[in-house]
């Protein structure tokens, strides 16, 4: 199989939670470990630092591995979803993993895979793992992929926990209390493993607190500690906690050993997307009229870039929108200006929300538009529509921006 033929094997023959939803989730660690043992236990070969959290962890992690990429580590890089290629899960000092590891780590492994029906996400942690190995990375900074006890990623032992912080995101999988989705987000605290946690919330710290109890470790609150103001590439002003929980993640590491100076977290926040490849938080796609695309997608996601929009002068608002079938919309309409335009769309996969629907449901909010028949389509009536004074917001889904990216 060439590449093409590769991905479309991945995609078509294994579930996957980003196109599929709840189906695809598999709750199960012992699963990911049969793997592993498979591939010999590539994720005791190499270092890591893990993140977890339902906003910012991948704007996080892209943070860390610049600051070490900086410093002069090899640093590995494993995110989900992707944009625009698989490949961008899986990177090396920004490099993402070749063509040909993919094409023959698939070949290699392939009956194994349809012999245990291993998930999509399970299948590509082990070439991640496998990949950091195979190359010799001095450390892997691994995103979890949904929850954290339970997540295929979780079977690492890292130099370093970090989670951001807690929404009400995936209540199907997680609970639909922050004190429940805590837990799952806990379960990437191991004994004598540190943690970061960046946002302390009444409800949590004592979730966070009695695991770090149990298991003996340490742990530190991003946002009750002082920290050095750093200027970043990534410009959105909800990535200022971000820069803290990954300037307290830094201060950690340099307490394990690692040669981290100012000049090196300086220079990686400035240099995050540089060094790291990271696309879709809060990138400036055109000037006149300015159009922004972002990834954040639940409630305490938008809630930060819809402040961060309300800070742009405009003469007028245009916002492409599209979202899941499964996202409740009505956690979300508090927070989507009603004074804007909306373009109504479908990303393209099956699980997109169909674009009438999405009309319909937020309407009696207040929140009017069109519905189109694509992401392109809504995003070029609303070039044309909209003066070069006026501004356009484009997100909703992660989906709905790697169609325009």
């Amino acid at each position: 199989m060439n590449y093409k033929d590769t991905l479309d094997w991945m995609f078509t023959q294994l579930p996957m939670y980003q196109k599929q939803g709840k189906s695809a989730y598999k709750a199960d660690l012992s699963r990911t470990l049969k793997l592993a043992k498979h591939l010999g236990n590539p994720q005791q070969k190499f270092k890591s630092v893990h993140v977890g959290g339902t906003n910012g962890k991948g704007s996080t992690s892209h943070m860390i591995a610049s600051i070490l990429q900086e410093a002069g580590y090899k640093v590995g890089l494993y995110t989900s979803p992707h944009l625009k290629d698989f490949r961008e899960r899986i990177r090396i000092n920004g490099a993402v993993v070749t063509e040909r590891f993919v094409i023959e780590f698939i070949a290699q492994h392939k009956s194994f895979f349809e012999a245990h029906k291993f998930s999509f996400f399970e299948m590509t942690v082990g070439m991640a793992f496998a990949y950091f190995a195979q190359e010799q990375v001095d450390v892997a900074v691994v995103e979890v992929g949904l929850g954290g006890r339970l997540d295929s990623t979780n079977i690492i032992t890292p130099e370093l926990a970090v989670i951001t912080n807690i929404g009400l995101d995936h209540t199907q999988f997680l609970g639909d209390a922050l004190e429940l989705i805590a837990g799952e987000k806990a379960g990437i605290i191991k004994p004598e493993v540190p943690v970061v946690i960046g946002e302390t919330h009444p409800a949590t710290k004592p979730v966070f607190d009695a695991k770090a109890t149990a298991v003996g470790t340490k742990i530190v609150y991003a946002d009750q500690l002082a920290s050095a103001a750093y200027k970043s590439d990534m410009i959105g002003s909800y990535q200022t906690k971000n820069i803290k929980t990954a300037y307290q993640s830094i201060k950690e590491l340099r307490l394990k050993g690692y040669s981290l100076t100012e000049r090196h977290v300086e220079s990686g926040f400035l240099n995050v997307m540089a060094n790291t490849g990271l696309l879709g938080r809060w990138q400036v796609l055109n000037t006149a009229p300015k159009t922004v695309c972002d990834t954040g997608h639940n409630k305490e996601g938008l809630t930060y870039v819809m402040a961060q929009l309300l800070k742009e002068t405009y003469s007028a608002l245009h916002i492409v929108f599209g979202v899941v079938k499964d996202k409740d919309v009505q956690t979300i309409v508090d927070v989507l200006p009603k004074t804007a335009r909306y373009y109504f769309c479908k990303p393209e996969i099956s699980r997109g929300k169909p674009a009438t629907d999405l009309k319909n449901e937020l309407e009696p909010f207040g929140l009017y538009g069109e519905a189109y028949n694509s992401v392109n389509e809504a995003y070029k009536s609303a070039l044309k529509k909209a003066s070069k004074t006026d501004f356009i917001f484009i997100g909703g889904s992660t989906f709905v921006v790697a169609e325009i990216i």
